[in-house]
């Protein structure tokens, strides 16, 4: 039976652009339906309204909904739709998806995070996991999105390195902010290893292997803005655009997926799908993969029941949504008077180069004042977001009451012109726990008449304990650098740009999702490419190890359908 297609993409983002480029490139035609429009370069500009303040590139919250479930400190759940809470868990609703607007901190995965069960042992309230592969399964795919999606650093001998196959990256690092300089002195006073922090952004226009991508302009606005230059490695600009230029994929943007169709023998049969006029289309292929992100995967799989799925597609065992995962840590910040930075005070007016530096000494803490031998994590070391509405708002605040007049006046000047704050990240596992997973919420509904997806965003207190540690590290640097003000602290409440987890890979088909090559344990035909397959998300970013596992699965799918044509 013919299919109008080879493979059948569903989502745009770091788990689609690596299998579409891959497809196309080995001589498989490739639809990719995507739900939000097709933006270019031109279209993105520093406007802190359209970016942070309207959410111009993401979903209209009372169009498209989430229902966010928190825990109140009485052990009661209370949820709410995500117009009426505190979070929002869309990230970019277009091609290329969220890593349009990414920062771009690229840390691998260590060989540890892939065994923390057979590690560190159990803990208790936590459903941990080995992975069913290991970190030199994936080495070679982190080394090909160095080189194809594009990573610039250098790479420095540190006692925490992961093992590598290529002697450094492929761009050199980006420029560097004198606070970068002043880091690595206060480290080294302090017996700490810091090195340069991997950045999936060029210094300078890619080769004519990656054409039409310039260099960075080192605005300072990069987290949540897209770029304008093609200089970060988006799906869009690194993979999409390079794909449809083979011939044999085709992007469909304003395709909302409703459901996937599936047969009396359960496998996946078509793809139904609103085009921007809302009519109802539908697609078929040989291969299926969704990477939607792994909040909006799971509600896909769940929206899709058929024959053999009742309670959902590749949900035999009620596991799809379950083992949600964040990006657990802490933070903290200091600011730096600009007469540390002395003959270099000219150049720290300057906040467009980046400070890109990190330090994993406690990636393993090792501490006896802490507990047992235990996994930690990353602290990166960045500037403060310089969008000025929301830091400017943050001074009215007073110790109990509101601040006006001259006082907010001077306390502006003094935030804004006296001085650097720099921002301590710290990155640290989010344990999988009972009370982290996506359901369909029963009531609520979008604007096609779909259920939404309900987040449950419980914690294990681990998190708070680790990123607590971790977090009063960063300070420690920051404090020995001649920082003033500085606070650490640790949250439970989820970062809600880094999901993962939902469709976990595992062996056995009891207790996981997706097999080894994250395909559905029963759908032949169906693959998952997107964070939904981690057991665990590691102690750093997590998009370099989802591009990475896209090109492993890609490879796979490559296979099954007989190889590279010639």
């Amino acid at each position: 039976m013919s299919a109008d297609f080879d493979v059948c993409v569903i989502g745009s983002g770091a788990g689609a652009g690596p299998v579409a480029l891959t497809l196309a490139e080995a001589g498989y035609s490739v639809v990719v339906l995507e739900k939000g429009p097709w933006f270019t370069d031109q279209d993105f500009f520093k406007d802190e309204l359209a970016c942070c303040l309207r959410k111009t590139y993401t979903s209209n919250l009372h169009e498209e909904p989430q229902v966010a479930e928190q825990e109140d400190d009485d052990g009661n759940w209370h949820s709410a739709p995500t117009y009426r809470s505190n979070l929002n868990f869309w990230n970019g609703n277009c091609v290329g998806g969220s890593s349009n607007f990414m920062s771009g901190y690229f840390h691998r995965l260590k060989p540890v995070d892939f065994k923390l069960l057979s590690t560190f042992g159990p803990i208790e309230g936590a459903n941990m996991a080995d992975w069913p592969i290991d970190y030199d399964e994936l080495e070679p795919y982190y080394d090909k999105v160095e080189r194809v999606v594009g990573v610039s650093g250098r790479v420095m001998d540190h006692p925490h390195a992961e093992p590598r196959s290529s002697k450094d990256f492929p761009y050199p690092p980006l420029r560097e902010h004198p606070i970068a300089a002043h880091i690595d002195k206060a480290c080294e006073k302090l017996g700490m290893h810091p090195f340069p922090t991997p950045r999936a952004i060029l210094p300078q226009a890619a080769p004519e292997s990656a054409p039409g991508r310039g260099g960075c302009s080192y605005s300072g606005y990069c987290g949540s803005y897209g770029c304008s230059t093609g200089a970060k490695s988006s799906s869009r600009v690194a993979l999409l655009n390079r794909a449809v230029a083979t011939g044999r994929c085709q992007i469909r943007a304003h395709a909302m997926v409703s459901r996937l169709l599936s047969d009396q023998k359960g496998q996946v049969e078509a793809v139904e799908y609103r085009d921007e006029n809302g009519t109802k289309q539908r697609v078929d292929a040989k291969i299926y993969v969704v990477a939607c992100q792994a909040i909006e995967s799971a509600r896909l799989l769940l929206n899709s029941p058929g024959p053999k799925h009742k309670n959902g597609l590749a949900n035999a065992n009620n596991l799809v949504g379950k083992n949600l995962l964040f990006a657990g840590g802490g933070s903290g910040s200091g600011k730096l008077p600009y007469a540390v930075f002395k003959k270099q005070a000219a150049e720290a007016h300057d906040v467009g180069p980046f400070i890109n530096r990190a330090l994993q000494d406690w990636y393993v803490i090792d501490d006896k004042t802490f507990g047992p031998k235990q996994k930690g994590g990353t602290i990166d070391f960045v500037h403060i977001h310089p969008n000025p509405v929301p830091r400017a708002a943050r001074q009215i605040r007073g110790s109990g009451s509101l601040v006006w007049g001259k006082p907010l006046k001077r306390r502006l000047e003094s935030h804004f012109g006296d001085g650097l704050h720099v921002k301590i990240e710290a990155f640290c596992d989010w344990l999988p726990v009972d009370d982290c997973h996506i359901s369909l919420d029963p009531q609520i509904k979008d604007k096609w008449g779909l259920p939404v997806s309900r987040v449950r965003t419980g914690f294990h207190v681990r998190n708070l304990q680790v990123g607590w540690y971790l977090a009063s590290k960063g300070a420690e640097v920051l404090r020995a650098m001649g920082a003033e003000g500085v606070v650490s602290f640790a949250v439970g409440t989820p970062p809600t740009n880094l999901v993962a987890g939902t469709c976990r890979f595992g062996n056995d088909p009891r207790s996981s999702v997706l097999n080894a090559d994250c395909r559905a344990h029963d759908v032949e035909n169906l693959y998952v490419s997107d964070g939904s397959f981690m057991p665990s998300a590691g102690s750093a970013p997590f998009t370099w190890t989802i591009y990475a596992n896209a090109f492993r699965v890609a490879d796979k799918i490559v296979d099954q359908l007989g190889g590279v044509k010639s």
